[in-house]
């Protein structure tokens, strides 16, 4: 299937937040869909070339809405980045989850990662790459959450390798810091290519190889 982003699939403690306008009735929006909409514009223009505008737009608010639930563009994207990464690690777990083996989960988890590469969504690419790119170098803040969020995704590699060195389908030689090191800069060089058009059995056979590790 295409992993394409689902934000339905998590749920903040307040998934509703109040909208006033003057002295009429509070309208409320859901907190959730609206960030799901920003996650798009981030995703697809990236952090500088998105405007206010653009997410008045994609999230059906005004920008007086927007400034009062989460003071400025900035406050917006750091919302839109912890909700990606928790939705997209909900989605992997869950991919995961129904493999039988590590080795198996291992190849789950790069299979999450062709369905994410390629088409549409492979060309809409990943806020935390894009994040890596564009703005840890001028933003200590998202520097450290996109630390965060790769070091969390190599510690879920390591997992995978010890499960399987513990289950025997993977072989005992195998280095399991350093493979998942490899397959992390695999993963997101996938989303990367992704970017250009790839087609999806250009970035399957990327799996079969990189399982090779394995061996």
């Amino acid at each position: 299937m295409i992993v394409s982003y689902n934000g339905r699939m998590t749920n903040y403690g307040s998934s509703q937040v109040n909208e006033f306008r003057g002295r009429g009735r509070p309208r409320e929006f859901n907190i959730e869909e609206a960030l799901d909409s920003a996650i798009g514009v981030f995703r697809e223009k990236g952090y500088h070339a998105t405007s206010i505008g653009d997410l008045t737009n994609a999230m059906s608010l005004a920008s007086g809405s927007i400034y009062k639930a989460f003071k400025d563009k900035r406050a917006v994207f750091a919302a839109a980045f912890e909700r990606y990464v928790s939705v997209r690690r909900e989605q992997l777990d869950q991919r995961v989850q129904a493999a039988l083996n590590g080795r198996n989960k291992l190849r789950a988890a790069l299979t999450f990662y062709v369905d994410s590469s390629y088409g549409v969504e492979g060309q809409r690419g990943c806020l935390v790459v894009g994040s890596a790119t564009e703005l840890a170098i001028f933003d200590h803040e998202i520097a450290n959450m996109v630390k965060e969020s790769i070091n969390k995704n190599e510690a879920f590699l390591v997992k995978l390798i010890q499960e399987g060195l513990a289950d025997g389908s993977i072989k005992p030689t195998v280095n399991p810091k350093a493979t998942a090191r490899l397959l992390l800069c695999v993963l997101q060089g996938m989303r990367v290519m992704g970017k250009s058009g790839r087609t999806k059995a250009e970035m399957a056979v990327v799996v079969d190889v990189a399982m090779k590790v394995l061996d």
